[in-house]
């Protein structure tokens, strides 16, 4: 009595999905190992997001948008070497110095003084002070309010995890900073003073003369005052 072979299973077709990754492996194969990197490559460059400040550079990698001010704007990717809560603590302290620094340069060459300061103009006032002593009164109290609170805020920020954001001191009495909103309007208004207090002392050192700070007074700002001014002096 003959004895029948089993039946070999029937093969079965190869779905959509087989045929196309058994024809994606063949065509990398035929293709050599170096175009077979190629989509790789294309597919990590085309996941580098560019900087909205600079969009032909990539966006630095620590500037994420989740800081009051950040605009992407990192050309020479110092964030990428300085720890980002220590520059925006010094960021923040000058930023502070300069906004007062603008009103209070300002101010006392329009006139206004206080009892025992010298009576010169801003340029002159850092050397008078030195000769009369006086910078003394003020350069005591700065010191102290470095090394009793902004040295100790750079140590904790670059070692506690979960410091305070670089610039937070906790001194708000009004309760006016806590608002996103607030702590945009304050770093941008203190980078615009960064740059004002940089160009108000070049200006007042090269004419050497009062606000604001031209050779001419407001005529080199406002260029129509000077016709005003010589059709006066000829009625």
């Amino acid at each position: 009595e003959l004895k029948h072979a089993p039946k070999l299973p029937e093969a079965q077709e190869p779905n959509n999905q087989e045929m196309l990754a058994l024809s994606s492996t063949a065509a990398l194969s035929f293709a050599g190992p170096g175009l077979a990197g190629v989509s790789s490559r294309a597919g990590g460059a085309a996941m580098v997001a560019k900087s909205k400040a600079i969009p032909f550079l990539d966006a630095p990698p620590a500037l994420d948008g989740t800081m009051a001010g950040d605009k992407g704007f990192d050309p020479l990717l110092l964030s990428n070497v300085v720890p980002i809560q220590w520059a925006r603590e010094a960021e923040l302290k000058h930023a502070r110095i300069c906004m007062l620094a603008v009103v209070g340069w300002v101010t006392v060459d329009l006139g206004f003084t206080v009892p025992y300061a010298p009576q010169v103009s801003s340029l002159a006032a850092h050397d008078a002070a030195v000769d009369k002593g006086v910078f003394l009164g003020l350069l005591i109290p700065i010191a102290l309010v470095e090394v009793l609170a902004g040295i100790p805020k750079c140590f904790q920020i670059m070692n506690e995890p979960d410091a305070s954001p670089g610039g937070d001191y906790k001194f708000d009495p009004l309760g006016i900073g806590a608002s996103a909103e607030m702590q945009e309007k304050e770093i941008s208004n203190g980078r615009l003073a960064m740059l004002a207090f940089s160009g108000i002392v070049t200006q007042a050192a090269l004419t050497q003369g009062p606000f604001p700070y031209t050779y001419n007074g407001v005529e080199d700002l406002v260029p129509p005052m000077q016709s005003v001014q010589g059709a006066l002096s000829i009625l």
